[in-house]
């Protein structure tokens, strides 16, 4: 099934309404000592009633105005797998920068179709910015004003800002991952981490230059790659492949292709 402009129109103007639902829900959870829940056993991995409620919320909309849509969700799994369609959905990704009241969380919603995602946002409620990713443009807002976002342009990995949510073998990188994370760290000018999602969007308008990750899930990335790459940018995974060509969920994020050699190069080692 093809699609046209104004197809991507009307589904972006939606995923709009999705993201100021999901901040209805989260936003008045956010530092207000919202309920925590373990969902992963012996291991920390936590959610909370904003998660839940936000996804909830999204798939009862999706559900009514595209009822023949797929729906992944981080929290509530996916259904109808056999649509051409499917909105992924990750109502607050990076959870413990929600639990511990830091505003590098972001909603993030995509639209794929046929398992490539076609439209991304990146929602981040408490600072009140947004970026919408589609048709090879992004456009960054905050407080009702719209831009082109565009990425830095940079090409010296010398001069790099470079970001991990975690750089320790202790948090999602496996030993050999941390060590080839190190080496770009070492090769760039900066580093900073705990960003989550929201290391995408300053990658987007120029703030950032490189953003590696892994243990990524689909619901983690999909929304990202349609905003870095429509400013700009690049994404793959640390093959240089598409992201989810592997299931390892590496992904590096560029300003440019020329930055975006040079990180592969060095991570490769």
């Amino acid at each position: 099934m093809a699609f046209s402009p104004e197809d991507l129109k009307e589904f972006s103007g939606f995923a709009a309404r999705l993201a100021d639902a999901a901040r209805a829900e989260t936003l008045p959870r956010f530092r207000k000592g919202t309920t925590i829940f373990n969902k992963a056993g012996p291991w920390f991995d936590p959610v909370t009633d904003a998660d839940r409620e936000a996804e909830r919320a999204l798939r009862r909309m999706i559900e009514k105005i595209y009822p023949d849509h797929a729906i992944l969700g981080e929290e509530f799994g996916e259904t109808k797998a056999d649509s051409p369609w499917r909105w992924v959905l990750d109502p607050v990704d990076g959870t413990r920068a929600f639990m511990c009241g830091a505003s590098s969380w972001a909603t993030l919603i995509a639209l794929e179709h046929e398992a490539s995602p076609v439209m991304g946002l990146i929602d981040q409620p408490f600072t009140d910015e947004r970026w919408l990713g589609g048709a090879a443009e992004t456009l960054y807002m905050r407080g009702g004003q719209a831009s082109a976002a565009r990425t830095s342009g940079l090409t010296d990995i010398a001069k790099a800002r470079l970001s991990t949510t975690d750089p320790l073998a202790t948090g999602y990188f496996s030993d050999a991952e941390a060590a080839a994370f190190a080496r770009v760290a070492k090769a760039s000018r900066v580093a900073r981490y705990s960003l989550d999602a929201y290391a995408y969007g300053l990658l987007a308008i120029g703030e950032l230059d490189i953003v590696i990750e892994s243990g990524l899930q689909r619901y983690d990335y999909a929304a990202l790659i349609p905003v870095v790459e429509g400013a700009g940018g690049v994404v793959t995974n640390w093959q240089g492949d598409a992201p989810g060509a592997d299931d390892k969920g590496e992904l590096i994020a560029t300003a440019t292709p020329e930055l975006h050699r040079a990180a592969l190069e060095v991570l490769k080692g």
